[in-house]
């Protein structure tokens, strides 16, 4: 039995992450390595420390394990040239004031872009940069949201003094991107599988799907990796992308990780067996269908290939792991299908659905929510008088909605609690 450490020197820092987690290491860090060109990143975690111990001990190696149907590949990832735990907030501003640094992608998921979260740290890391005269960069964020890239630019800007606003009027680009990979979270398992397939006791493996997509709009003044000659795709704007994933994927995770509880399931492929999930998912599919901008075909394929990844009998992903947040995630994934379709006069079942099997989910608990305190004081009396009131949180407009109100109480008389 062995350890995984370097046998060659790191690639020098090139970039810095934000959000040092499953996902970034199964994408970001993939394509850069998988680039080959040199650009070593220095990963930050976004709170807990564990991982960036785990990993400095390892020289920021870790096995990406490619889980496909038939069998697993084991590749050992080498772009984590350093890894920092959250508080160390010296080593993250000295990254950022280097003028070696050219590019910070950041994973910190849809409740990290709250001004108080990872913009403040951007924020703090680009003062330094200013007044280190560290030249040009490029900002590139990678987490589920529609228009992550100026989402992130706008609670940047908001932030900031007159001064700092001129120089990122000057030095920041801040790219758009759509990410697309089913990445669970690593479990004792996957460790286990490692050392018996290569003998190496690797602290911090990460288990993915074979499938990975990524595109980005943006400009790079001061360079990038080669992401292209692994796989990414750069286009002048990624929001017909965007909207098929986030719709499409991630939208039917959401509807399984609250509906697919309530009929006993766990992980995303049981609840996909399950012939009353899977009509579900289908037809939340074709409400979104006509409001995509892709050629049909291209979504016919994507929803094929969708449901092979979902069934992936190999990949455990957890109902529960994608249940977190939801305050943040279905505002996105479900209300601008919803409010078109309320435009024109129609009620789709699956979003009444999906909203009816998150009031269920609020009230039973544990919730892992950003917003759990905001919101348990308004169920109080239950989730059929709660409706309105948590409703108003997504969108004060969806309680004015006396149709949809009336119909998302009548679905909770139909999921047993």
């Amino acid at each position: 039995m062995t350890a995984l450490h370097r046998t060659a020197p790191a690639p020098p820092v090139r970039a810095v992450h934000l959000g040092l987690g499953s996902f970034f290491r199964a994408h970001q860090a993939w394509y850069t390595d998988r680039a080959g060109d040199g650009w070593g990143i220095a990963a930050f975690t976004g709170r807990r420390p564990d991982l960036a111990r785990a990993l400095a001990a390892q020289d920021g190696l870790y096995t990406l394990v490619t889980r496909g149907a038939e069998g697993d590949r084991f590749d050992v990832i080498r772009s984590v040239a350093r890894a920092h735990a959250a508080d160390e907030h010296d080593a993250w501003l000295d990254h950022l004031a280097s003028p070696e640094v050219r590019v910070v992608t950041v994973t910190v998921t849809e409740a990290g872009y709250r001004p108080d979260a990872a913009p403040a740290r951007l924020l703090a890391g680009l003062r330094a940069r200013r007044a280190a005269d560290a030249g040009p960069l490029t900002v590139v964020p990678c987490d589920n949201l529609p228009g992550n890239g100026a989402v992130l630019e706008g609670a940047l800007r908001g932030l900031a003094d007159p001064a700092m606003t001129q120089w990122l009027d000057e030095q920041l680009s801040v790219a758009t991107t759509m990410v697309d990979r089913i990445t669970p979270e690593p479990t004792d398992a996957d460790r286990r599988a490692v050392l018996a397939a290569t003998g190496v006791d690797d602290r911090s493996p990460v288990a993915t799907e074979p499938f990975s997509e990524w595109v980005v709009a943006g400009d790079f003044p001061g360079g990038r990796p080669a992401w292209e000659t692994a796989g990414a795709v750069f286009a002048p704007d990624v929001t017909p992308f965007e909207e098929r994933k986030l719709w499409l994927l991630n939208g039917s995770h959401s509807l399984l990780a609250y509906t697919g509880p309530l009929r006993g399931h766990t992980t995303v492929a049981d609840a996909i067996a399950d012939p009353v999930c899977r009509a579900e998912v289908e037809s939340w599919w074709d409400t979104c269908g006509p409001y995509l901008t892709l050629p049909t075909e291209d979504v016919a394929r994507y929803r094929a290939a969708l449901l092979e990844r979902f069934a992936n009998p190999r990949i455990r992903h957890a109902l529960a792991q994608i249940a977190v947040d939801g305050s943040q995630k279905l505002p996105v994934r479900f209300l601008p299908v919803l409010r078109r379709e309320r435009a024109a006069g129609r009620l789709p079942e699956a979003p009444v659905r999906v909203l009816a099997a998150w009031l269920v989910h609020l009230a039973g608990g544990p919730v892992r929510d950003v917003r759990e305190t905001d919101l348990r004081p308004l169920l109080a009396g239950g989730p059929s008088a709660a409706v309105p009131r948590v409703l108003a949180e997504l969108d004060p407009a969806l309680a004015d909605d006396a149709e949809l109100v009336a119909a998302v109480r009548h679905a909770l008389g139909g999921l047993a609690p």
